[in-house]
């Protein structure tokens, strides 16, 4: 098994990286959100090796953290890697957690695979992996309204982490506007990114 790599960045595409390990070059497939991150140069990636008949497919991660949680995802019925990466890329890791200690299966439901049946199940698989107590003291709590926010977001197009990261930018007063209100700040502080 491959457990991780170190090389130069030497093409980059929608959802991988190809990766020059001293002459051999490795498709490493990712979380979009680390992938924006890389623009070249050398990077190191913690990796899960998947196999199946015909092929072997390289998954790289940021961190061990995220590799693991990778890893715990493939273990949920019918959620196979490419359906585990497009939750990593579209819900940032603290988010995650957060979801799944506040049982929020309609964040995960906005992922593109993903529906509301099979969000509960992953936050069932997920609930005893993630410790509760960290993750209260984490971050303030998504209400309703913040919520339909994200909805709102990311029925325009938008992930549910760029809509987070939008939400996370509104002063408290903004916090305590309209739903319209805190959207159209929202679009506002995405459109100066």
């Amino acid at each position: 098994m491959i457990g991780s790599i170190r090389g130069e960045i030497i093409e980059k595409g929608d959802d991988y990286l190809l990766v020059d390990v001293n002459g051999v070059g490795y498709v490493v497939y990712m979380p979009t959100n680390l992938l924006d991150r890389l623009d070249g140069g050398f990077v190191t990636l913690y990796t899960h090796l998947h196999v199946r008949e015909t092929e072997l497919t390289l998954y790289g991660f940021a961190d061990r953290e995220e590799l693991e949680l990778f890893r715990t995802l493939l273990k949920v019925q019918g959620i196979g890697p490419k359906v585990a990466l497009a939750i990593l890329s579209y819900v940032p890791l603290e988010t995650l957690r957060q979801a799944v200690a506040r049982e929020e299966a309609a964040l995960l439901a906005r992922v593109p695979g993903i529906g509301p049946k099979k969000a509960r199940q992953i936050l069932f698989a997920l609930r005893d992996k993630i410790e509760v107590e960290d993750v209260w003291a984490a971050g303030p709590t998504i209400t309703d309204a913040d919520n339909e926010v994200i909805a709102a977001l990311t029925a325009l197009g938008y992930s549910v982490a760029e809509a987070q990261a939008a939400l996370r930018t509104l002063s408290q007063e903004a916090r305590q506007e309209s739903v319209e209100e805190k959207v159209r700040l929202a679009l506002s502080s995405l459109a100066k990114l």
